[in-house]
């Protein structure tokens, strides 16, 4: 894998501690979604599936949820 990254000078890779849920933005993503369906009465898998996909869709035009995301873990995702 350092071969891969020391390949592409473009590639700019951080490492995090194997188990830190607060400083991976991808649980705040999963645990917004898991907000926006907790009320659901039961559906089908298919209608399921098409919820959690119209709720992420919904989450990638709104920037500054997803900023706001970045921001909670509060690492420095600048340039090193």
């Amino acid at each position: 894998m350092r071969e891969l990254i020391a390949a592409r000078l473009w590639l700019t890779v951080y490492q995090l501690p194997p188990c830190a849920p607060e400083l991976n933005p991808v649980e705040g993503v999963w645990s917004h979604l898991k907000r926006s369906l907790a009320n659901l009465t039961k559906h089908s898998l298919d209608r399921l599936t098409a919820l959690v996909k119209t709720r992420l869709e919904r989450m990638q035009y709104r920037p500054h949820l997803v900023e706001g995301l970045i921001a909670k873990t509060r690492l420095d995702l600048g340039p090193p």
